[in-house]
């Protein structure tokens, strides 16, 4: 998925792409006499076009979860999947490179992606360009796993609890 910037500026002036803390950021430039502009009335229109609003082209990748195995996703990639996974089950794994207790569980989370064909099973490293995400989904501490069906949470479990975990995808899934 890309994301696309385009503006309406004046012929005079200059538009500069950016990145500030992981946003796309936009700066005016206009040439000219400062005061003059005072008197002028500016207007930057910015507008967002998605990928998704177009026809995707053969150059971009494509993002799939596959049963069986574990995929990482990023704040772009996540809500993609998961509407693709339509009514099936989905599981995050919201991890962080430092923790430990995260480390420990990630090989079990693997061998559980292997247990169940039907469920799809997804990681997220909670790191500063993948925050916002983080924090939209109430992540406050790791590992959190979420459960989701038709994208929306249905539970969520804290810790590196493996068994609690387990409850709650059978839960899900019998639902």
């Amino acid at each position: 998925m890309a994301l696309q910037l385009y503006s309406a500026v004046p012929r005079s002036s200059m538009v500069q792409n950016s990145w500030v803390h992981g946003v796309a950021a936009k700066q005016l430039f206009v040439r000219g006499d400062f005061p003059q502009l005072m008197k002028r009335r500016l207007s930057l229109s910015v507008g967002v076009r998605c990928s998704l609003d177009a026809a995707v082209e053969p150059a971009e990748v494509e993002v799939v979860a596959e049963v069986g195995k574990v995929t990482a996703v990023t704040k772009d990639t996540f809500w993609p999947i998961v509407k693709a996974a339509g009514d099936k089950t989905v599981v995050v794994d919201m991890y962080t490179q430092w923790c430990g207790p995260c480390k420990v569980i990630a090989p079990r989370y693997q061998e559980l992606s292997e247990k169940y064909n039907d469920v799809v099973f997804l990681k997220l490293d909670c790191n500063d360009e993948n925050r916002p995400l983080a924090k939209e989904l109430g992540i406050k501490v790791v590992p959190t796993f979420k459960i989701l069906k038709d994208s929306k949470i249905v539970k969520e479990v804290t810790g590196a609890k493996i068994d609690n975990l387990i409850v709650a995808i059978d839960a899900v899934r019998s639902s």
